[in-house]
């Protein structure tokens, strides 16, 4: 039985119904219907840490490049990916949706019929379902290029692309300002201009295009691997990181400000690696604290090890905490984030070279300027390259990770799960009845519906409203997500809602 309406015979007023339990079934208890027709307890289960927390799922099933990913903000259990595919070498997007701990994709959609490269993806924190792609163009000569995009269910349409640098125009960082509607930040390396890293501010219309400020360079010299990101707590400030090849390859950053379209570097550059830093650098700014960022990078100096550091923002200045070792071998493909439920909590994903490159993750607490690191997690036992992880912001330590599978040669995601308060079975819609006995998991018991007494209640107020909690208590509580189950008609029953 799965179909509520099935409880009642044409014109009849059925008060109980039998079901099997799943699990042990107290008398007197509010139950759920469960999609296999079985019946359990309404109650909370604890959310473990659980990387990954289901199995990969393929979103191109051959050879992809540039990989990356995001959650639409927005909408929970939301995110697309966009790639590369390596056969058209087209720039493409696919919508993922998330359901427990799997994920369905829909039908790709290109977005540039040319081969693509350096691809990034971003939503706007203001607009529902609205995001923005920037790429190198090979079909323009390497152009700098942007899109706007728009989400419908699992669909995807796109406005007309936008140059916004002639030359060739690589390696990009690009975020929406978190406290500007519509407003978009881009850093890349300009090889029209002598490879120095550029930044540039957009702003996008109703009509999904995009209005452009000016260019303005914040280092004077061949500029690598750039990412920007805002801190959500600071209007109008953000941090950019980049490998500064005029300097030594040093690992570099510099606070900026943006205001409208104007953007201002008046800080020194500050060093966070004062050694040779590889291509892979990452940050990524903790919503829940002001002023306070991590940076995940390859130390060339140190055996290539994957290392990570606290920065925090003063003004116009960066101070750093000591060097943080996540992982003592060669690591590549790094990508960090902060969990945005949980204050002082990252996962940093990356190819773990030392370990036949497979596919790890490493979740990381801060303290102060203090770093402590978990066990790393396997996520894929193959050579996994362009790994990217979002978390889910609606969704409390629900993450992605996007990557090449280079053991099946697949484009493949898969979820991770950090500690999150206890999650409920209850919804609006699966609330059945009460047990009208006790019952013992696999066997059939009787249990009170619509339009039933429920007995088995202690305390009751008659007359009064009551609703089932998310822990399977029943009180006159009507605070979402709880549900009004029914009138008490005396102090230990209640008339089920019909």
């Amino acid at each position: 039985m799965s179909n509520l309406s099935e409880l009642l015979p044409s014109g009849g007023g059925a008060k109980s119904a039998t079901f099997v339990a799943s699990g042990t079934l107290p008398n007197g208890k509010p139950v759920i219907l469960k999609t296999n027709g079985q019946v359990e307890l309404v109650a909370l289960s604890p959310v473990t840490e659980s990387i990954p927390s289901g199995s990969a799922s393929v979103f191109h099933t051959s050879s992809v490049e540039y990989a990356t990913v995001a959650y639409d903000p927005n909408t929970a259990n939301k995110f697309i990916t966009v790639y590369k595919n390596s056969t058209t070498t087209y720039g493409t997007a696919v919508v993922g949706t998330v359901s427990g701990n799997s994920i369905s994709f829909g039908t790709p959609t290109v977005f540039n019929t040319a081969a693509t490269d350096y691809i990034e993806i971003a939503f706007d924190p203001y607009t529902a379902d609205k995001f923005a792609i920037v790429y190198s163009n090979a079909g323009n000569s390497g152009a700098g290029t942007a899109i706007v995009g728009a989400v419908s269910g699992t669909s995807l349409t796109f406005g007309s692309p936008q140059v916004f640098n002639t030359g060739f125009t690589g390696l990009f960082g690009f975020a929406f300002d978190s406290n500007t509607v519509n407003r978009l930040l881009v850093t890349y390396y300009d090889a029209g201009n002598s490879n120095y890293g550029t930044a540039l501010s957009g702003l996008i219309f109703s009509t999904n295009l995009i209005s452009w400020g000016s260019e303005v360079v914040f280092n004077s010299a061949t500029t690598i691997n750039t990412e920007v990101q805002f801190d959500p707590n600071t209007a109008q400030k953000f941090v950019v990181s980049y490998k500064d090849n005029g300097n030594n390859a040093y690992g570099t950053t510099k606070v900026g400000t943006l205001s409208g379209s104007a953007i201002s570097f008046n800080g020194a550059a500050h060093v966070f690696n004062p050694a040779s830093t590889g291509e892979f650098i990452s940050l990524s700014f903790d919503p829940n604290t002001a002023n306070k960022f991590v940076v995940a990078y390859l130390d060339a100096a140190n055996s290539n090890y994957g290392t990570a550091r606290v920065g925090t923002v003063s003004g116009t200045s960066i101070s750093y905490g000591s060097e943080y070792v996540f992982n003592a071998g060669s690591t590549s493909y790094i990508s960090v984030r902060f969990n945005p439920n949980t204050a002082n909590q990252f996962v940093i994903v990356y190819n773990d070279t030392a370990n036949s490159q497979h596919g790890t993750a490493i979740v990381g607490t801060v303290s102060g300027t203090a770093i402590s690191f978990g066990s790393e997690y396997v996520f894929n036992s193959a050579a996994t390259i362009y790994t990217r992880i979002s978390f889910d912001p609606n969704t409390i330590g629900k993450f992605v990770i996007n990557y090449y599978n280079g053991g099946n040669t697949d484009g493949e995601a898969i979820l991770g799960q950090l500690v999150a308060p206890s999650l409920t079975n209850l919804t609006s819609t699966n609330f059945l009845g009460i047990t009208d006995e006790a019952i013992a998991s696999g066997a059939s018991g009787s249990v009170v519906v619509e339009g039933g007494v429920g007995a088995g209640q202690t305390s009751l107020t008659i007359g009064s409203t009551y609703y089932v909690q998310t822990n399977g208590t029943i009180s006159t509580v009507s605070t979402s997500p709880a549900v009004n189950i029914g009138k008490a008609l005396s102090a230990t029953t209640i008339l089920l809602k019909g």
